[in-house]
């Protein structure tokens, strides 16, 4: 095992902002973050994860030497889709290459699919992104389809990946 996962600390702040006000890992999330990225946002998201529904927001610090490097979570859907639950993650830059985060995704898949009536997980990582792309697919995640024109980002028209794990 690269990493463990476990409930987000306000002692993560300091390292959640550290790794959150990189150019590097932003270009590849949704709009909405702050750059930089501040300790005290880092304690507001902190504080939204802790006070969030236990069965809707599934969201975990991903530590290495319990120290916090990076995010992993999923986001129950609702009305039909409320037995599916979106993915979301990122790493701090440092440690990339290092299969940390497949580790992390195929640590919370398992736990959510074990303690919970989620039958699919998917994610939709921008197309460019090859790096996400691989965690995904080294996380026994399958690519579903390519949608087309799918995101505006910094100005740019982009596809996404739409990967999907579903409950054996």
């Amino acid at each position: 095992m690269n990493c463990t996962i476990r409930q987000w600390q306000l002692t993560d702040a300091k390292d959640l902002a550290s790794a959150l006000s990189n150019q590097n890992i932003l270009k590849n999330l949704r709009d909405g973050l702050p750059y930089p990225y501040t300790e005290q946002d880092a304690e507001d998201y902190i504080n939204a994860m802790l006070a969030a529904d236990p069965q809707d927001t599934f969201a975990y610090a991903v530590c290495v030497d319990d120290r916090a490097v990076g995010s992993v979570g999923a986001f129950r859907q609702g009305n039909i889709h409320r037995c599916t639950a979106e993915l979301g993650y990122y790493l701090a830059e440092a440690y990339w290459g290092r299969g940390i985060m497949t580790d992390a995704v195929r640590q919370l898949c398992q736990k959510l699919f074990a303690e919970t009536d989620l039958l699919r997980i998917y994610a939709e990582p921008f197309a460019c992104n090859i790096g996400s792309r691989r965690v995904l697919e080294k996380a026994g995640f399958q690519l579903e389809g390519i949608l087309r024109s799918n995101a505006v980002k910094n100005g740019q028209i982009l596809d996404m990946a739409m990967y999907a794990l579903v409950k054996k």
